[in-house]
């Protein structure tokens, strides 16, 4: 937590909020008091304290009361109650108004200043994390699922259907098109964003960790384990579990998958009480599997069960008229992370990324794009900012003599004209889509004539 910490003691005994004061000043906080509930409640509507310790039995105002006024002050404060009348009832009701915890006098100090420090760090972590899912909304945006060709808006349709559904979903397609990219899409847009997103690389652990990192295991289940330990699906309870590269594991445990999507329970390895969970399960892989389950090295029953709904994710191979939009998405990125103003792509670079096979997809332009942004000193990607593998490619075609290759003002026309025919005339969501505002997008429009009342009409038309 950044700068002094401000706590604030209530308690209608004045020594017991100098002895609270003493106590924490000496840790480093800096500490108000209040002998007074209502004036605890006035102090805490100027001041945005970082945590406050009340005592629950004060003659104007009860601390309940001034627990439930700060809470809707700040309700991401941490509270501590004290009380030297300690009973079951008021510990509830303390913990049900939100107390972070319930602590009897006379308090021991020590434990009194753990306390404080435990409840200060589930306050950072919480700041954390809701920072952190607002992050994960922005990056996983549909906006950063980046293609116009019919392949992608087929993805793209399929996605919008599945994000409010719970149906199990098998994404297939070549290493670095984009499979967690998808499943993440899927979970930080649907009503699950707000619980665990859990990603499990099936083939990097072996085979005897596996099953214990999936299910838990229960102390002494096997050498080595000396405490009770929650799996991923536990973990991901009520969120999404994403298993990538699903085909790799073997068939005793597919079998055991197999039960955990037929029954939505699951068994810790030594264990014998099912755990039930509500979790949705999303599967990868790049491989056939309807291949491996006729050389039955997968089974059949799972890979029905997994394949409630398929996902093909094309190779960028097979999209190559999607390159210029992808290589341009992530110049803007990397331009930005790196500080840096790069307008464009020259038609001499970008002829280099289309020609090329792109082996590692999407995830390799990304890389190429991101060395390129990095290393650049010019204003605008020249071919020798590219790797030397793309730069001595033999079957380049000349500039000057094909007509596929644009200048740089005809592919941009062409690429606002292809947004505008994915969004379906959407002008709002063509100007999200290509990064810009919608001022921006009219003027182009006047720019380079392009009649938003025909721009998204099929090209036969």
């Amino acid at each position: 937590m950044a700068g002094v910490i401000h706590i604030l003691a209530v308690d209608d005994d004045s020594v017991a909020c100098e002895l609270l004061r003493e106590v924490l000043e000496q840790e480093g906080y800096q500490v108000s008091t209040a002998t007074a509930g209502q004036v605890a409640i006035d102090l805490a509507r100027e001041v945005p304290f970082d945590l406050a310790i009340i005592d629950i039995r004060m003659p104007d105002i009860s601390g309940i009361e001034v627990l439930k006024a700060l809470k809707r002050a700040n309700a991401q404060m941490p509270v501590l109650m004290t009380t030297a009348y300690s009973s079951m009832n008021t510990a509830i009701e303390a913990i049900r108004e939100g107390a972070y915890d319930y602590l009897s006098k006379p308090c021991k100090m020590e434990e009194l200043t753990l306390t404080v420090e435990r409840a200060l760090e589930q306050s950072k972590l919480l700041r954390e994390n809701l920072y952190f899912r607002q992050e994960l909304r922005e990056k996983y945006k549909f906006e950063n699922i980046v293609g116009t060709t019919p392949a992608m808006l087929a993805v793209y349709k399929t996605v919008a259907r599945l994000v409010d559904s719970k149906a199990t979903v098998l994404v297939q397609g070549e290493s670095g098109t984009g499979k967690e990219l998808i499943a993440r899409a899927i979970h930080f847009n649907g009503p699950r964003a707000g619980s665990p997103f859990v990603a499990v690389e099936c083939a990097s652990l072996a085979e005897a960790l596996l099953e214990s990192e999936l299910f838990g295991h229960v102390r002494g289940a096997f050498t080595g384990a000396v405490d009770t330990k929650k799996g991923l699906f536990e973990i991901a309870d009520g969120g999404t579990i994403f298993l990538d590269e699903i085909a790799e594991i073997s068939l005793g445990l597919q079998a055991k998958l197999l039960r955990v999507l037929q029954e939505y329970e699951i068994r810790r390895v030594g264990g014998t009480q099912p755990i039930q969970l509500d979790v949705r399960v999303i599967a990868a892989t790049n491989k056939d599997v309807e291949a491996l389950v006729k050389a039955e090295r997968f089974r059949e029953d799972l890979f029905y069960r997994l394949n409630v709904v398929t996902l093909h994710l094309p190779p960028l191979r097979e999209r190559q008229e999607d390159i210029p939009l992808v290589a341009n998405h992530f110049l803007r990125k990397y331009s930005e992370a790196n500080h840096k103003l790069i307008s464009h792509i020259t038609p001499e670079a970008l002829a280099l990324l289309c020609a090329y096979h792109w082996p590692g997809n999407v995830r390799e332009l990304e890389h190429t794009i991101e060395r390129a942004v990095t290393l650049t000193m010019n204003s605008a990607l020249l071919p020798a900012d590219l790797p030397p593998r793309l730069q001595q490619q033999t079957h380049v075609p000349r500039l000057d003599a094909s007509p596929e290759l644009l200048t740089l003002e005809e592919l941009e026309k062409q690429h606002i004209q292809a947004v505008l025919r994915a969004t379906e005339g959407n002008k709002k969501r063509a100007a999200q889509i290509l990064g810009i505002n919608r001022r921006s997008l009219y003027r182009m429009a006047k720019r380079y004539g392009i009649d938003f009342d025909h721009a998204h009409a099929d090209d036969s038309d």
